[in-house]
């Protein structure tokens, strides 16, 4: 008989991933869908910093970047990511690995025109991770696509989606004298059925 019951109960490893979101939002300070984001460059050195998961869809996890980022650059070598949340508040955290594909289609438009009229004409002005000579020179090239776009810019072609496909999910929740609970979703392929393991803690 499965213990998996309460908080890590479901058949669908995606519908628990949004439930703990949904509930995180309720109780975070801030930013209950940021995540450290995972990748690595040709020479296999690894890399992190924190993007915003933008969706869960049935079989995915999206987040949106400018796609000449360094991020970008190494997520499209290696074609793999892997990605930490963790919700202080609730004593949880979401770990995920998985294959990577763009999102560059109307699904990245849609969420592009929903962002702040400043963040659109943000995404354009940025140069993402190139270096900056000050920051008065991001905000003469803000001001430059401002005139240029007007009030309704089109997504950039540098910038949308990504689509992380897991490989393997883990739902973690803190437990008395760090006898934490830990189940671990797992499959070799993406076509492949779920395997479900209880881990040490």
């Amino acid at each position: 008989m499965s213990d998996r019951i309460g908080i890590f109960a479901g058949d669908d490893p995606f519908a628990i991933a949004r439930d703990w979101l949904n509930t995180a939002t309720e109780t975070e300070p801030s930013d209950a869908n940021a995540m450290a984001l995972s990748t690595v460059d040709a020479t296999g050195m690894p890399n992190v910093r924190m993007v915003l998961l933008k969706n869960i869809e049935p079989d995915a996890f999206v987040f949106y970047t400018n796609y000449k980022s360094i991020k970008s650059e190494e997520i499209t070598y290696s074609g793999k990511a892997a990605f930490v949340i963790h919700w202080k508040s609730l004593g949880r955290q979401l770990r995920v690995r998985g294959l990577v594909s763009k999102e560059d289609g109307p699904v990245a438009d849609e969420y592009y025109h929903s962002r702040s009229l400043n963040s659109r004409l943000g995404a354009w002005a940025s140069r993402q991770s190139q270096p900056l000579k000050s920051r008065a020179a991001l905000m003469a090239e803000v001001a430059k696509v401002t005139v240029q776009k007007g009030r309704d810019p089109e997504r950039p072609p540098f910038w949308g989606g990504f689509r992380i496909t897991p490989l393997e999910i883990e739902f973690w929740s803190d437990g008395a004298f760090r006898l934490h609970d830990r189940f671990r979703w797992s499959r070799k392929t993406i076509d492949q059925e779920w395997e479900i393991a209880r881990l040490s803690p």
